[in-house]
């Protein structure tokens, strides 16, 4: 099911409006494609056939839509509301005729440092699936190649389209951890270079780990909201299934650890750039304070032989040579005592 045409709210208010609004539906029976692209008004004749199932997907819909398709399915003003909202943090609730789950699908743009967010909801109930896509930066392509390699498994109904839905926008995670991992993996090569970090990389490496504590804070939540699914005192995950579901859960668990390693990485290697900086700084500093501390040897002995008194050697051609002698004598001492030390 893509971002097929439908319906468009006009009038509706200030719903959550994206580039397009559309509705796609399809319908089911034991596994096979039956309907699609039929109206919202039809959804309630296809659920009195006992073997359908149905799911419909709706993309940036008005308030109208939402609301004419929760007054025929008996959607929970609560859900409704949520689902209209925008910011939703990932979670699940449970009502008595059906549930509500709510996640994102992300997807990152490493040069531009740049986290992209869909905010995906979804109404489930046992006979049939609303999935509300906030905009198009999530399309259903790689769900609907997914139901259609495993078409045997579509007589589970809803759960299986559940599982291909999670499973895909749990697969962009795994995307975006590898981009950040391979990113860092850079950034630590680079991070003893010779040349200190230009403003812009300083720039991008702030946007970066910027990006990453959303992404773990997009995450994380999901991990509940997937483990509340699995609960089997909701019924919602037949047996059949269940062990799908629970290698979604492991593939959660798998991008929220790898999310923990990558903070941690990116803190160290915070911590590391800190530390050369001032070791760069100290370097620096050392050689200037060498350098200054030679140069104030031939600046004290000129300046104590230009004085206007007597002194021995005073307009002597010795006593020139002997302010000679001490200067180099003095600035090689230094000089030799401060390589000794690596300070120049």
């Amino acid at each position: 099911m893509g971002d097929g045409a439908g319906s468009t709210d006009e009038g509706a208010g200030p719903g959550p409006v994206g580039p397009s609004a559309a509705i796609a539906t399809r319908a089911y029976r034991k596994g096979v494609l039956v309907a699609e692209d039929f109206p919202l008004e039809d959804v309630s004749e296809h659920l009195d056939e006992p073997d359908e199932v149905v799911w419909v997907d709706l993309v940036a819909p008005g308030k109208a839509d939402v609301h004419r398709l929760a007054a025929e399915l008996g959607l929970h003003e609560l859900a409704v509301e949520d689902a209209l909202s925008p910011h939703q943090r990932p979670k699940v609730d449970f009502y008595s005729s059906h549930l509500f789950l709510s996640g994102h699908a992300l997807t990152l743009d490493v040069a531009a440092a740049e986290l992209s967010k869909t905010e995906v909801n979804a109404f489930v109930h046992q006979r049939w699936l609303v999935t509300v896509r906030k905009d198009t930066g999530f399309a259903l392509d790689g769900v609907m190649a997914r139901l259609e390699r495993s078409s045997d498994r579509l007589a589970h109904g809803v759960a299986f389209l559940l599982y291909a839905l999670l499973d895909e926008i749990i697969d962009r995670y795994f995307d975006c951890v590898s981009a950040f991992d391979d990113y860092y993996d850079d950034v630590s090569e680079g991070l003893f270079a010779d040349t200190p970090l230009a403003p812009d990389e300083q720039r991008h490496w702030f946007r970066m780990r910027r990006a990453l504590v959303q992404f773990h804070r997009l995450v994380v939540p999901m991990r509940e909201a997937v483990s509340g699914l699995m609960r089997r005192d909701h019924a919602v995950v037949n047996e059949e299934l269940y062990p799908y579901f629970q290698d979604v859960y492991d593939h959660m668990l798998r991008v929220v650890e790898s999310t923990d390693a990558l903070r941690d990485l990116v803190a160290t290697i915070v911590e590391t750039n800190l530390s050369l900086r001032d070791y760069r700084q100290n370097l620096v500093m050392k050689k200037v304070t060498s350098w200054a501390a030679i140069i104030a040897v031939p600046t004290l002995i000129t300046g104590a032989y230009g004085m206007n008194v007597p002194y021995p050697g005073s307009g002597r051609t010795w006593g020139f040579v002997t302010s000679v002698v001490l200067i180099v004598t003095f600035s090689a001492a230094l000089y030799g005592l401060f390589r000794r030390r690596d300070w120049l």
